[in-house]
């Protein structure tokens, strides 16, 4: 057998390393050579109560472009549509149609994996292709995370045609559903099992290439005193192209067989540029080894380029390897999420103590935690107390003292004491699988950065083959003789240098790291355009009540009259309110238990609605309560009408205390500011932002807590509907704000605002409206979440200056535009070496967030 035998046969050997259905030129799925005139589009519809209601809908639905004809069913609840055409996005069309009329289209939004997506241009094909399909509403890739976000009317078979119309795209794979998070096993194991063998077969690739790779570079050095005795050209040449054969066909198959992927659907990616650039080294070369006489009788130059395409290949892969490392870092944050779940859970079940695995735990069940334990998940103490380390979800370094009714999160640690816990919420319910939910949505959406890197990167392959057209005709037309020599080696470096991975990774892999370091630290970014909005603001709306507030009330102020002491209003007050449920009656009670007062069950208790108390202590008649309360008993204030009038400027409630007849002093009941409320305000003010007040109190109240926090404006006296009409205002002022609210009231706001952020412990409607949650109560995530926020903005500004420069000055240079000015070329092994690198440093950029400091 001749060496061009042995050749073809290595070649034939490596195609048959294609997947069975999948090799390029082998069975296709079948396609019609007629496209269809027509598509069809089905699905349910939502709030349709009466005819009229169908003739609405079916009036907006043929107004539509490219509608052949309507018919909706009242009856089943839904619309067939047909269009003229299959225009992508049908879906999307079609449901913001029906929502303005009111009615609604049940959706599903999931985040699946995508096999086989490599470089930028994979994401504008894996977007367009589902987007084609008529039942998905919208389609987001994300390269770094090797994911796609798929908004879709559930339907039979969707999953297959998902599947297929990626085939048909590029030959990508979606990862089986049960692989998915929630499919019923730890989808980080799947992750890591895919990551592994990615790395571990770039290794065994890289390691091969680098030596053999090495071994052809010292064998062409072309001296005749470095190669062996009795080695002619023509036998170096031979023994080349077998060193380099195995590093073209096996550790550059992964590139070949993207390109032959794309040759087959019509497509092209950066597995393309790379394999042609490779190719076209490796077989010239190949060519002059098999076929000196006819190239030399051609006029061509006889000199061999193994080299070439072996270091191109070896650093490419290099390059790979770094990246997918890098990439394993950059989702490092999301499994070490998941991983703070424990694996197991003892339980008592009739009367015997047992270990379960955690998704055995069913709501209900009596759970045994005891010091240094994880907790399983969310529920209610029933037995014991002790402290809870709650710092891995809400950032808190401090421990929370824990008692019977007080509510556990999942994941937390218990550091003192042995609690008996009741589960409340399991599996997806969990704060933690919450968490996870919305940190991987997040790390799945599009900044609105990103939208002007993926039109470029939607045809930067096409114009990058014309771009090295262009250079091999340039160069063999005006380049120096042998004109082709230059010719192929400045398209090569070309094909080779230009790098729209770059542009891929640049915007997803700043999103991925900085959603992950904020829910580390209790901060739940729901999507990149919250990131983006957080780090442009100009000024933060905090709603008053619970949230700069703890909103629960605490006594202020004890001003006793002459012959009592505070101890002894105090003391008289709350044994007078212990047996009453009001918040500001257990106000009184807290504080007098925490001073360690002896309180006393009073008798002949009386509710007054309205004024306040009434009781018997000691045999003596007491009264507690307000102005109204005093009155109607026939006891004069006299001068504590003006302490009153004071104390209630401020906002704080007043409580009279009455005995025998006489004011024997007053209590001041307050909702206080939370204790971290001045320092994250100053913070806020430090980052050169305008903070105000919004609240439903009165002015002087208002202006108190604003003096006390230094603000640079107060709405006050306002409404619940009217909250958004504020946040409106400061909008026409020309400035990005922020509304930071907890409550029902604050839900108009939160929309209303650039940016929403609620407390983890407010409402589930102001959570839901809001863009960003800071987990629990506290507002010292605030700060924290902006910093990050602008450092990650500016991540992502960075890592696409670099992947614009690199490529607008690095393809020029390839194609030779110096070389006859400045003499300065650019060999294919330097382009290679540069392109390898160029997407590892915008990884290693983005990996720099882990890092950053995002607290004052």
């Amino acid at each position: 057998m001749d060496s061009t035998s042995e050749t073809c046969t290595l070649f034939r050997g490596c195609w048959e390393r294609f997947p069975r259905g999948e090799k390029p030129f082998g069975p296709r799925v079948r396609r019609d050579r007629k496209m269809p005139t027509s598509s069809e589009v089905s699905f349910p519809i939502l709030g349709m109560k009466c005819a009229s209601c169908v003739s609405r809908v079916e009036k907006a639905l043929r107004e539509l472009p490219g509608v052949v004809s309507v018919s909706v069913n009242l009856a089943s609840g839904t619309a067939r549509v047909v269009f003229r055409d299959s225009a992508p996005s049908r879906a999307a069309v079609v449901a913001r149609a029906v929502e303005k009329l009111g009615f609604r289209i049940p959706s599903r939004r999931v985040v699946l994996g995508v096999i086989g997506m490599n470089c930028a241009s994979c994401v504008g094909k894996i977007e367009n292709a589902l987007r084609g399909l008529p039942f998905v509403r919208d389609a987001a890739a994300n390269l770094a995370a090797g994911t796609v976000t798929v908004d879709f009317h559930p339907r039979d078979r969707a999953w297959e045609a998902m599947q297929e119309a990626l085939l048909r795209a590029g030959a990508y794979r979606l990862r089986t559903p049960e692989t998915q998070a929630g499919g019923g096993r730890d989808p980080s194991e799947d992750l890591e099992r895919e990551q592994e063998r990615e790395v571990r077969g770039l290794r065994k690739r890289l390691v091969w290439a680098v030596i053999l790779a090495g071994l052809v570079m010292v064998f062409s050095m072309g001296e005749a005193s470095r190669l062996p005795a009795g080695l002619t050209a023509e036998a170096r040449n031979l023994l080349l192209l077998l060193l380099s054969a195995p590093v073209f066909f096996w550790a550059g198959f992964p590139f070949h067989r993207g390109m032959l992927h794309s040759i087959r659907y019509g497509t092209a990616d950066m597995n393309t540029l790379v394999s042609l650039g490779t190719s076209t080294a490796f077989f010239y070369s190949a060519a002059v080894t098999l076929l000196p006489r006819r190239l030399e009788a051609g006029g061509l130059d006889s000199a061999v380029y193994f080299d070439t395409a072996c270091m191109i290949i070896a650093l490419l892969l290099l390059g790979r390897f770094l990246e997918a490392r890098a990439r394993g870092k950059v989702r490092q944050a999301l499994r070490s999420l998941i991983s703070l779940q424990p694996r197991l859970a003892r339980v008592s079940r009739n009367g015997l103590e047992a270990e379960i695995p955690v998704e055995e735990v069913g709501v209900g069940d009596l759970l045994i935690i005891r010091p240094g334990e994880k907790i399983p998940v969310d529920g209610v103490v029933v037995e014991g107390a002790g402290s809870v380390d709650e710092s891995m979800l809400t950032g808190e370094s401090l421990p929370v003292e824990k008692e019977a009714g007080s509510r556990v999160v999942g994941a937390t640690l218990n550091q003192t004491g042995v609690l008996r816990v009741r589960a409340e919420k399991v599996g997806r319910d969990t704060v933690l699988a919450e968490i996870l939910r919305v940190v991987q949505e997040a790390q799945a959406s599009k900044a609105p950065l990103q939208r002007l890197a993926d039109r470029v990167a939607g045809v930067f392959v096409p114009a990058v083959l014309a771009a090295a057209l262009l250079t091999f005709a340039a160069w063999w037309l005006w380049g120096p003789p042998p004109s082709h020599v230059p010719a192929m080696m400045h398209a090569i470096a070309v094909l080779i240098i230009a790098c729209p991975c770059a542009l891929g990774l640049a915007t997803p892999t700043a999103i991925m790291v900085g959603t992950g370091r904020g829910a580390g630290q209790g901060i739940l970014i729901r999507s990149a355009e919250a990131l983006e909005a957080a780090g442009r603001l100009h000024a933060v709306v905090l709603d008053k009540t619970g949230t700069l507030t703890t909103g629960k009330p605490a006594v202020t102020r004890v001003l006793p009259a002459s012959g009592w002491s505070p101890r002894d209003l105090l003391r008289a007050a709350a044994s007078v309110e212990l047996d009453s449920e009001h918040p500001v009656a257990r106000a009184v009670v807290r504080l007098a238990r925490e001073q360690g007062l002896p309180l006393q069950r009073p008798e002949g208790f009386e509710a007054l609605p309205g004024k306040g108390v009434a009781a018997l202590l000691d045999g003596r008649r007491v009264l507690l309560g307000n102005a109204l309360l005093l009155e109607s008993f026939g006891v004069p204030l006299g001068e504590w009408q003006g302490e009153a009038e004071a104390c209630a400027g401020m906002g704080q409630t007043v409580l009279f205390l009455a005995s025998e007849g006489k004011v024997a002093g007053l209590l001041a009941v307050a909702d206080t500011l939370k204790k971290e409320a001045v320092r994250v305000v100053g913070e806020l003010k430090s980052l050169g932002l305008r903070v105000y007040l919004l609240t439903g109190d009165s002015a002087r109240a208002a202006a108190a807590v604003a003096q006390k926090l230094d603000l640079d404006g107060v709405f006050a006296e306002v409404l619940p509907a009217d909250k958004r009409e504020k946040v409106r205002e400061l909008q026409r002022q020309g400035k990005r704000v922020a509304m930071v609210g907890d409550g029902i009231n604050d839900a108009p706001a939160l929309v209303q605002a650039d940016l929403g952020i609620a407390l983890g412990s407010g409402t589930d409607i102001a959570v839901e409206s809001a863009q960003i949650t800071l987990v629990g109560s506290s507002l010292e995530g605030l700060p924290r979440a902006i910093r990050l926020s602008r450092r990650t903005v500016a991540a992502i500004r960075q890592n696409l200056f670099w992947a614009f420069f690199y490529n607008v000055l690095g393809i020029p240079i390839a194609a030779g535009v110096l070389t006859p000015c400045c003499g300065v070329t650019l060999k294919p092994v330097i382009a290679a070496a540069a392109m390898a690198f160029s997407s590892v440093s915008v990884l290693a950029n983005s990996l720099r967030l882990k890092k950053a400091r995002i607290d004052s």
